[in-house]
Formats: structure tokens, C-alpha cells, sequence
């Protein structure tokens, strides 16, 4: 990319084709709520969702209420869920932007009734219930005594309920998760109609639909970017395509004798001499500070490791071992593809010790997204 030191490739085809392949491998009649906090896991909200608005999204979900009002601003054909807790200054904008709550408390509850009185407007919710996950949701004990507050709330609409699995690979503990929330759901005897929301799987946990036909709605995140999910749940093996990449350039190439330590802490000392190549990007960007010494990047389709210390703007990698004459301004390619090898991002993240979406929500702003729009 022309005056470019670095930048990401966002291929809005393939986000639509993978909520395709996804909504096909759904049972039928199942809502598809896409996820798209964290401006849309760093892809860029405003490109993403209106490219999902033409795919046939049924809901949106998001952290907080500003982007949710984003989103807002776009269309008002969808119903958008705040999955985060509102602070009590953010109520107003639930009647705004025409948003879903996802209602926790009974001090939640009285502030949303408060305001609905006052503007004389409805409030729509979805309640959420604490199934063991520890964090946000009234505790499942406690549960059936606020539904039947919300019941005798006028001004509460109840359009949903849900819950989130703690640790989805543990499949003992998330049977039990399940076990309490279909429980509150059972007895609490809760309307059986198409607009009601039963949720409480995301792309890691999909196994509600295999025993259960109460469940009718499922939360996608990651796995619409191409971040596939484990082979244990019902869309696991999905065969989904990254959305996003990587890419810099090479700034520098220069020549070093056996012996030399590398960059800050001098981490790395060659062992032979070598040809040393200058990467335009660093942890400044969204190259991850511990991937020295771990990752490779692609250079005309060959892969070369990258050594030393991820600096803040510069990212040092060994082109000794070319046999091609490599030019300055060659593209390199951190994550995505070059001829036939690939880099995965969640390799990335293996070598830096963290999580593929921590990866994807720690590109800077200073790193241009250039989207390719075009449906094959």
C-alpha cells in the first residue's frame, strides 16, 4: 500500500460469506445476535456492521451504549442489545436509540421504571441470569423474584433472557450452568412467543440446540471474523475464513557481524553474521511485544522469524537465510497470506502468550484499515 508503513486488510466478502456458512449450520429458525463490541473486535464498526445489516443480521450486540448508538445512527431496522451494565446517567440513552438493556438488578430495574414513567415510554430488557460465571446477572437463586418484579412492571418490556457460560471447555460445569438457568426458565413459566429471546451460547459453547429446543437465539462474535471455535461445540471445525490482516513494510536491510546483541535489553546476540531487515511497525501499531524471538513474518511468500525486541515502532527481522535479493518497501505480511503459506493470527497470539481477540482489539488507531468490499 502506497505511503504506508503498516496497515490492516479487512475482506468484508468474507465476513459475509461466513455468516452464510454460519446461519446454514444453525437449526432452523435460530436468530443469529451478532457481536460486535470493542469496535467490532478492532475490524471497525461502521464497515462491519453495515456490511452485516445486508447479510441478514437479526440483532446486534454490543458493550455499551455508545456503541450502540453508533450502530443506531446507521439503521433502525435492528434490535440492538447493551450487554454491559449501563451507568445510571446512561439510562436516557436506552430510550434515545430505541436500545435493549440486559437488566441484572433490582436497582436496575427501579431505575429503568423511573425513567419510563417519567418519559412515559416502554423499556425493553433482557434479563440476565448468573449461572456461575461470577460477573454480571442476577444470581440464579435469586432470579424467579426478579422476573416476577419485571412482570409486575409495566413500563419493562421483557424481551429475552440469558446467561453466559464460564469456561466452556469444562463441560461438567456448563452442563450444570445450563441445568439452572433452563430451570429459572422452566419455572418461571416465561412467554412462548418467536420475539422472545432464550440465549445463552456464543461461537466457543454452541451445544444448547443438540437436546434443547428452548434455546432460539445464539450470541456470534468471533467466529464471524474467522476466528474459528473449538471442535466441541455444534459449529466447531466450521471451515470460516479470516477477515482481517496484517501487513507493514520493510524499511531497512543491513548487514551485522557475529557477536551483536540486538535493540533495548540486547536480547538477542547473533550468532553468525547476518542480514538484518527493519519492520515499519511495532507494539506501537499491533505487533505483540513478546512475539520476538517466536513469530515469522512473510516476505515474497517465504517466512523469516523476527528476533529480538519488539520495539515500539520498529520490529526486527532475519533475512540471512534469502537467497533473493529483498528490496526496501517489500511487504511484510504478520498476519494473512502470502502465495501459499499463512500465518494465522491466533498463531500470533500462541507466540505471544495472549488471546487472538486481545490481538485483533490492540490495533492502534495509527494503523489505516483498508477494506476490500467486492462480492464474488
Amino acid at each position: 500500500m502506497k505511503g504506508m508503513r503498516c496497515w490492516a486488510e479487512i475482506d468484508l466478502a468474507a465476513l459475509e460469506r461466513n455468516l452464510a456458512l454460519i446461519r446454514k449450520s444453525l437449526p432452523s429458525g435460530v436468530r443469529l445476535i451478532s457481536v460486535v463490541k470493542a469496535d467490532a473486535y478492532g475490524h471497525g464498526i461502521h464497515p462491519t456492521a453495515t456490511r452485516l445489516m445486508q447479510t441478514g443480521v437479526d440483532t446486534f450486540a454490543v458493550a455499551n451504549v455508545k456503541e450502540a448508538a453508533d450502530i443506531r445512527e446507521m439503521g433502525s431496522g435492528w434490535p440492538i442489545l447493551v450487554l454491559g451494565p449501563l451507568l445510571a446517567e446512561e439510562d436516557q440513552a436506552l430510550l434515545d436509540y430505541d436500545l435493549t438493556a440486559a437488566l441484572s438488578s433490582q436497582e436496575e430495574l427501579e431505575r429503568f421504571q423511573a425513567l419510563a414513567r417519567k418519559e412515559n415510554q416502554e423499556i425493553s430488557v433482557h434479563l440476565k441470569i448468573d449461572t456461575g460465571m461470577g460477573r454480571l446477572g442476577v444470581w440464579w437463586e435469586n432470579a424467579l423474584s426478579l422476573i416476577e418484579a419485571i412482570k409486575q412492571a409495566p413500563e419493562i418490556k421483557l424481551c429475552g433472557i440469558l446467561t453466559h457460560f464460564a469456561q466452556p471447555s469444562d463441560s461438567g460445569f456448563t452442563k450444570e450452568q445450563r441445568k439452572r438457568f433452563l430451570s429459572i426458565i422452566e419455572q418461571a413459566k416465561l412467554e412462548d412467543e418467536p420475539s422472545f429471546l432464550i440465549h445463552a451460547d456464543n461461537s466457543s459453547s454452541l451445544r444448547s440446540f443438540e437436546n434443547n429446543s428452548l434455546f432460539n437465539a445464539v450470541r456470534i462474535g468471533l467466529l464471524q471474523f474467522g476466528i474459528a471455535s473449538p471442535r466441541g461445540s455444534l459449529l466447531g471445525g466450521l471451515e470460516v475464513e479470516p477477515v482481517l490482516s496484517f501487513h507493514s513494510k520493510l524499511a531497512m536491510v543491513k548487514e551485522l557481524p557475529k557477536g551483536t546483541s540486538l535493540s533495548y535489553d540486547r536480547q538477542y546476540t547473533l550468532k553468525r553474521d547476518s542480514r538484518i531487515g527493519i519492520i515499519s511497525a511495532g507494539y506501537g501499531d499491533a505487533i505483540p511485544l513478546h512475539c520476538g524471538n517466536r513469530s515469522n513474518g512473510l516476505i515474497q511468500g517465504q517466512s523469516y522469524p523476527l528476533i529480538g525486541r519488539v520495539t515500539m515502532d520498529q520490529t526486527l527481522i532475519d533475512l540471512t537465510d534469502s537467497r533473493d535479493e529483498i528490496q526496501l518497501g517489500e511487504k511484510v505480511t504478520l498476519v494473512g497470506k502470502q502465495d501459499s503459506r499463512e500465518i494465522l493470527l491466533s498463531t500470533l497470539a500462541e507466540d505471544a502468550g495472549t488471546i487472538p481477540w486481545e490481538l485483533l482489539c490492540s490495533i492502534t488507531k495509527r494503523v489505516p484499515r483498508i477494506y476490500r468490499t467486492k462480492r464474488e
